[in-house]
């Protein structure tokens, strides 16, 4: 399989607990303020942190015309069906499901690459997602009855993480020849100029000034999110196999289950840690150094 480098296993680190501790605080934010139009603000506001990280790092900006389409393909399948979909899932369910939903991405994203894209899984990829998708019906076992309830949230979440997965894919074979951080700020850019069309279609008439909670979750959101997070993600999945840059994160929809019950008084059950014990398999399968032949 692959093991991380150091500055992978930093970066890793970092987005696990950026993105992990975000469940609570975007459901938090979507309670009081209008989904579509907390995506858009954020993005919009983020967009300036990471261009100035960018010029500060001296990464170019330009992408040549013949790849236009092919930026727009990539943004499509990572960010306009993921955030469009997983924000209003998010207002629907508890923090911590939609997190569960939202990282069933490794399962589809190894399941699309066997079928679609000629990527043999070997016996530890199969350990790793198979050990995944029991922790995800773990977690998900006390939730059955509520989540009958309110199918449509299902759906979106499990559609966002399909078609994430589909883009995890198609990033790892991209032929843009640029840095991840360029790749990563026209992404976001495609995706707050959709976000921005769909709340003003849709939310017009609930916009308001953010209040004190709407507005620093915001703010969080755009700096740590789309600062940071959104390029993190790009650079380990642009850099590593897709089955071992999927299932190292996660961690993610753990710490945002345990994160959700601290903040939010979300319930946890004794799934929950079965689940993080399964969880670090599905990790260490993927990413524990093979040992070499003698």
């Amino acid at each position: 399989m692959h093991a991380l480098s150091r500055q992978q296993l930093v970066v890793l680190a970092l987005l696990t607990l950026v993105w992990g501790i975000n469940w609570p605080v975007m459901k938090l934010g979507v309670s009081e303020f209008p989904p579509l139009t907390f995506r858009a603000l954020s993005m919009w506001l983020g967009l300036p942190v990471l261009g100035g990280a960018m010029l500060l790092m001296k990464v170019p900006f330009r992408i040549k015309r013949e790849h236009w389409q092919e930026l727009f393909w990539l943004a499509a399948t990572n960010m306009f069906v993921w955030h469009v979909c997983i924000i209003l899932a998010v207002r629907t369910l508890s923090s911590g499901r939609a997190a569960i939903l939202g990282y069933t991405m490794p399962i589809f994203s190894a399941l699309i690459g066997a079928l679609f894209f000629a990527t043999p899984l070997g016996r530890r990829a199969w350990i790793g997602v198979s050990a995944a998708a029991v922790g995800v019906l773990l977690l998900l076992w006390h939730e059955l009855t509520q989540l009958a309830g309110r199918p449509v949230g299902v759906v979106l979440a499990l559609v966002a993480a399909a078609f994430w997965a589909l883009g995890t894919q198609t990033l790892r074979r991209t032929r843009l020849d640029v840095p991840a951080l360029t790749i990563s700020f026209w992404m976001t850019v495609l995706t707050a100029v959709l976000m921005a069309v769909l709340s003003t279609l849709f939310e017009r008439s609930e916009w308001a000034l953010p209040n004190f909670t709407a507005g620093w979750t915001i703010l969080f959101n755009a700096v740590l999110i789309f600062g940071f997070a959104h390029a993190a993600w790009t650079y380990l999945a642009k850099g590593l196999p897709p089955v071992a840059s999927t299932l190292s994160v996660m961690m993610i929809p753990v710490l945002g289950v345990f994160s959700g019950a601290v903040w939010l008084r979300e319930p946890v059950h004794w799934p929950d840690g079965v689940a993080v014990a399964l969880m670090v398999v599905a990790i260490a399968s993927v990413l524990w150094p093979a040992r070499k032949p003698s």
